[in-house]
């Protein structure tokens, strides 16, 4: 079994409002998904994106919204998300502070 600290992992930005941290993959001997924490600043955009893979999402801090096929939906601390292969997608920071959430995907050949 592997315990870690996701703040001890380093993040890596993709833009200069967000980033994340690649938690636990391969690396550490994860045969088939990725776990990455996703770190949005105040006001970030993920614009509209798609792909051929699920996601599942936890929502750990802060306020947001996904959009998808059938709308907005909120994005607070508590928050479940699946969102399903190649569904457009993005997300909003809403908030004032981060917003940060878990997300996990299958390992990508």
């Amino acid at each position: 079994m592997l315990s870690k600290d996701f703040h001890n992992v380093q993040l890596e930005p993709v833009a200069e409002d967000k980033g994340i941290r690649w938690v636990i993959g391969r690396p550490e001997g994860a045969p088939n998904f990725a776990m990455r924490v996703i770190e949005f600043q105040p006001g970030a955009v993920f614009e509209t994106h798609q792909h051929p893979y699920e996601h599942e999402i936890m929502v750990i801090e802060g306020q947001g919204v996904a959009h998808g096929a059938e709308g907005e939906v909120e994005m607070r601390p508590g928050i479940a998300l699946y969102i399903p292969p190649n569904e457009p997608h993005g997300y909003r920071n809403t908030g004032d502070g981060l917003l940060r959430f878990i997300c996990v995907i299958p390992h990508q050949e």
